[in-house]
C-alpha cells in the first residue's frame, strides 16, 4: 500500500520528459501538404515515380503511394529543413504553386510536429502534360 503524503511533484506534466519526432513522421506530414495543394500533380522525379510505382506492384511491398517519395528531412530537436521534388500540373504558375506548398507544408508540420521549418526548398522536376499518361497508367493498360 502506498501513502498518500500530500507531496506535488513540480512542472505541468506535459514539461516531465521528451518528445522525440522521427524524421519519417516529419517526411510524411511534409509529403501529405505538399500533395494536397492544388496544381501539383506529384512528387518525387520521373525516375523516382518509375521505381516507386514498380515497387508497389511487387507482392508484399504494400499498397498505395508513397508519402515520402521526393521529400527529404533534416530534424533538429527545435527545428526542420525540408526539401522538396515535384511535378506541377501544366498551365499553373510555378512560382505560386511553389509559395503555396511552402505555406502547406511549414504551416503542417510546425502544427504537427511542433518544430520551427528554417527552410522548405522545392525543385520542380517536370510538368504534367494534357495529353501525357502516368507511368502506372500507361503500365496497367499493357498487362
Amino acid at each position: 500500500m502506498t501513502e498518500n503524503t500530500g507531496a506535488r511533484r513540480s512542472g505541468a506534466p506535459a514539461s516531465r520528459g521528451r518528445t522525440t519526432v522521427a524524421d519519417v513522421v516529419v517526411e510524411k506530414i511534409a509529403g501529405m501538404a505538399a500533395r494536397d495543394v492544388p496544381g501539383v500533380h506529384a512528387l518525387g522525379s520521373g525516375f523516382a515515380r518509375s521505381m516507386g510505382s514498380m515497387r508497389e506492384r511487387m507482392p508484399g511491398a504494400g499498397s498505395g503511394k508513397s508519402v515520402t517519395r521526393g521529400v527529404s528531412v533534416e530534424v533538429g530537436e527545435l527545428q526542420a529543413a525540408i526539401d522538396l521534388e515535384i511535378v506541377v500540373d501544366y498551365g499553373v504558375s510555378i512560382t505560386d504553386v511553389a509559395g503555396e506548398v511552402r505555406e502547406s507544408v511549414i504551416s503542417a508540420v510546425e502544427r504537427m510536429a511542433g518544430r520551427e521549418v528554417v527552410e522548405v526548398n522545392i525543385t520542380v522536376s517536370d510538368v504534367k502534360l494534357p495529353d501525357e499518361e502516368d507511368e502506372g497508367e500507361e503500365r496497367q493498360r499493357i498487362q
